[in-house]
């Protein structure tokens, strides 16, 4: 169903039939949409309690009407005109606008338009002034709900399809260089490379001979300033000569057996002299 919206300003009125014998009369409007059955919309103004017969309002409104009821001239805009009072509010007079004449042609931007006020009775007394302004044609989709809006299809190569009952909406086109034609292929295993040649030993060619060693850090070996240079040591120096040692045992079991002798024939001495009585004169006693 294709819709527009119609935003209007209600700006105000002048020369109204004062329905007041007396005191001056309290104005306000209520509008709302005829011809749609499935439409409740309504707005009202605030009550101008300061201008009487020539009240102002400069009340903003919006409605939503059906393009096509609009283009059959079944829609009208209707404008009531009321003075408040305590004992029940009272008709001043009304305002009747087809919907078409405000769509021929429809208007670029805002227009002030101004209609015939009319009195309960029918006979014209006042004027009314508003202005008005119409959207843009969108569709909406009744199975979305209210609300889902989407603009007109443009006629042409470019035309939009839109989904409905028979099907889904078809996805939007990709563009050049952000999607794929089609799937990418499945990860393959892959075996791993051969190995190069020279990465493996190789054993030297016949007849090959290693190099010497070289000497520890890389130093040649030379003999010490003044010392001539000797097998064995790395160095250059000679060998440390080490002192004979003695035998302690055999030394000590001489000096032992020599005191043993002189202490033994002391010993023997004083006793064949104790047995043979002897005196200090060589005699026997």
């Amino acid at each position: 169903m294709e819709q527009r919206t119609i935003e209007i300003d209600l700006i105000s009125a002048a020369d109204l039939k004062n329905v007041n014998l007396i005191s001056k009369m309290d104005v306000y409007t209520v509008v709302y949409l005829s011809g749609d059955p499935s439409s409740k919309q309504k707005a009202k103004t605030t009550v101008d309690r300061e201008g009487g017969n020539n009240p102002t309002w400069n009340f903003p409104m919006k409605f939503t009407i059906d393009e096509s009821l609009a283009q059959q001239n079944c829609l009208t805009l209707v404008f009531k005109l009321k003075c408040e009072r305590s004992l029940g509010d009272k008709d001043v007079g009304e305002v009747n606008v087809p919907v078409k004449e405000l769509l021929d042609p429809i208007p670029m931007q805002t227009q002030f338009v101004s209609y015939q006020v009319r009195k309960p009775s029918g006979r014209p007394k006042g004027v009314l002034n508003f202005s008005f302004k119409v959207g843009d044609k969108v569709v909406v989709n009744l199975d979305k709900g209210v609300g889902a809006a989407y603009p007109a299809p443009v006629v042409g190569p470019s035309t939009v399809q839109y989904g409905g009952p028979s099907g889904p909406y078809p996805p939007p086109p990709v563009a050049a260089g952000y999607g794929y034609s089609t799937p990418p292929p499945a990860y393959e295993y892959a075996p791993p490379p051969p190995v190069m040649a020279g990465y493996e030993y190789q054993p030297p060619p016949p007849g090959y001979e290693y190099p010497p060693p070289q000497p520890a850090y890389g130093y040649p070996q030379q003999a010490p300033m003044g010392y001539p240079a000797q097998g064995g040591y790395g160095y250059g120096y000679p060998p440390v000569q080490q002192p004979a040692r003695k035998n302690k045992v055999g030394g000590l079991g001489l000096g032992a057996g020599l005191l043993g002798g002189v202490l033994g024939g002391l010993l023997i001495g004083d006793l064949v002299s104790d047995i043979g009585g002897f005196d200090d004169g060589g005699g026997f006693f």
